[in-house]
């Protein structure tokens, strides 16, 4: 059993195929989403088009239901802060909602499940599985 932190990248990569939740995650594995994935799935539903728009809310009605959300609290706060620092000393920038999640996955010993795992390489102490 792997206990995951699933990123919107992996979301937003199921929804536009049309994939159910549970033909991408394994029956073993123990998975949750970062409060601040909610918020970027909730973004592409107010950024959606009218024919589109109700299809994103129940996906995103879905995922709430179905995975467990991780609140941004005092010990992501700390591990977000250290993460802020490791990728201000190397010079590569991230995006700030990337490290969000990174530093939630850490706080909860949770390996980031992914569509994009450039933007979580080289993030200390933070295991990335791709789904590509």
């Amino acid at each position: 059993m792997t206990d995951l932190l699933i990123d919107t990248t992996f979301l937003v990569d199921a929804d536009r195929a049309g994939d159910g939740l549970d033909d991408l995650i394994a029956d073993e594995d123990d998975v949750a989403v970062a409060a601040i994935t909610i918020a970027e799935l909730h973004v592409g539903v107010e950024l959606a088009s009218h024919a589109n728009r109700l299809g994103r809310e129940q996906f995103v009605d879905t995922v709430i239901t179905a995975i467990p959300v991780v609140d941004y609290d005092l010990n992501v706060a700390a591990v977000h802060a250290s993460l802020l620092a490791a990728v201000r000393r190397q010079g590569r920038p991230r995006g700030a909602h990337d490290l969000i999640i990174a530093a939630t996955a850490r706080a909860t010993g949770r390996v980031v499940l992914t569509a994009d795992a450039t933007a979580f390489s080289d993030l200390p102490d933070v295991a990335v599985r791709s789904h590509r």
